[in-house]
């Protein structure tokens, strides 16, 4: 499975750097996500899988520099891994939502091998006092969860979780208190307001760290860093898996950078033992 990893930073790389419409970067996504099966797939199918006509497809090609989508399918297959072996057992659809989280997994990590972009993040999330987290409707859990441990080891974390006219205000008033970055968590549907109020903190002067379901996602613009982080798309409704590792990786990345989180996290141990807050 190792092969799957490397064929879908390959194609981030390809796509990485140019500017894409809003349909071609749904097409970028839908490959990226299907990074095993891209080189062998036909303009018809690309295009039924990202849901865009197939002329769409064939300027997506042209966009990323090749004389068509044949072309850009002949690059893929040279540069693509050996086929993997067919599996030997059928899957039912749960175990395939199952498998296909478990190579958004893979995907992700194979992304970290580059740590510097997280180290990163890690520095300024740290830096930000107060630091905001922004997350809203779907990605509302991720920013809760990211916020709730955030709290334990950084000194003021402000969670916005609810849009509306208030959102603006919030920022403001963060910008006023001293705070320099935002982390935002953006998973699909994108709301209109994530995408406005990411406008909004870079007009207010906020760097903007990014996790998205793909790099081509509708924040990518008002981003200072986007990290990338599939959803599965299997069931009824997607699965964060990938974002919420990501998320994880990102406290971890900010402990880092934060020289009393360990003595605030063993501050925080006596405390609830004093309290009984935990009965294991």
């Amino acid at each position: 499975m190792a092969t799957q990893d490397g064929g879908a930073a390959r194609l981030m790389r390809l796509f990485d750097g140019h500017r894409l419409t809003p349909t071609q970067r749904r097409i970028a996504h839908c490959l990226v996500r299907r990074a095993a099966d891209a080189p062998f797939l036909s303009s018809v199918e690309v295009a039924e899988l990202a849901g865009v006509s197939q002329p769409s497809v064939t300027r997506f090609a042209v966009a990323l520099g090749f004389d068509g989508y044949p072309a850009l399918r002949r690059h893929l297959r040279e540069v693509a891994p050996a086929p993997q072996a067919e599996r030997s057992e059928r899957h039912n659809e749960y175990q395939q939502a199952v498998d296909d989280e478990m190579e958004n997994l893979r995907q992700l990590r194979a992304l970290l091998a580059d740590p510097e972009p997280v180290a990163r993040a890690g520095r300024l999330l740290a830096a930000s006092r107060p630091l905001l987290v922004l997350g809203l409707r779907a990605a509302g859990a991720q920013a809760r969860g990211f916020g709730y441990f955030a709290a334990k080891v950084h000194p003021d974390v402000r969670v916005l979780d609810e849009g509306g006219s208030a959102l603006a205000d919030r920022i403001d008033a963060a910008r006023r208190a001293g705070a320099s970055a935002l982390l935002c968590f953006a998973l699909p549907r994108h709301p209109r307001e994530v995408v406005d109020a990411l406008g909004y903190a870079k007009q207010a002067g906020l760097t903007v760290v990014t996790v998205a379901d793909s790099s081509f996602a509708p924040v990518a613009k008002d981003s200072d860093l986007l990290l990338p982080a599939a959803v599965g798309t299997g069931l009824v409704f997607d699965t964060p898996c990938a974002p919420m590792m990501l998320g994880r990786v990102l406290l971890e990345a900010m402990c880092d950078n934060l020289p009393d989180a360990q003595a605030r996290l063993e501050e925080f141990d006596a405390r609830a033992a004093t309290r009984g807050l935990f009965v294991d």
